[in-house]
């Protein structure tokens, strides 16, 4: 699985005319799901992004979690986090775990971020969304399940 994680002041997502996801500050995560990708993938990821040091402290250092300021999360799905574009021009989505399986973990990620005490909002799996952000920093990261733990 692979997160982008976006530190933010505020963050909302549409689609069409309705938002359906939004967030004061707190973390944008743009999340990935991949062929081969399980529960232990998104477990990992949940905690990372819930215990991640990636707010300042009252002397200016990264030394607080999305948990430590009582921050809320915004997570939305992008399969195009699995793409490969090292041949030719047009990205190839094979990588990408089929729909089912993706939606699966994508909710199970969630449900983890919400077990923390986190407020989450979401995107609408499979739909065309509109994200808009304030990007914080700017700070951004990404997470890779499989090379970060």
């Amino acid at each position: 699985m692979r997160a982008v994680l976006q530190r933010v002041s505020q963050a909302r997502v549409e689609v069409g005319e309705e938002t359906v996801g939004a967030i004061g500050r707190g973390l944008l995560v743009l999340l990935g799901v991949e062929q081969g990708d399980a529960a232990k993938d998104a477990e990992l990821l949940a905690k990372k992004t819930a215990e991640l040091r990636l707010f300042e402290d009252d002397e200016g250092k990264m030394n607080l979690s999305v948990e430590d300021i009582g921050g809320q999360v915004l997570v939305v799905s992008q399969f195009t986090l699995a793409a490969d574009c090292r041949k030719g021009r047009r990205p190839g989505f094979s990588g990408a775990a089929a729909p089912e399986v993706a939606n699966e973990l994508y909710e199970q990620y969630v449900t983890l971020l919400r077990q923390r005490g986190l407020t989450v909002a979401t995107g609408r799996f499979q739909a065309m969304m509109q994200v808009s952000l304030t990007n914080d920093g700017p700070v951004t990261f990404l997470l890779d399940s499989n090379k970060v733990f």
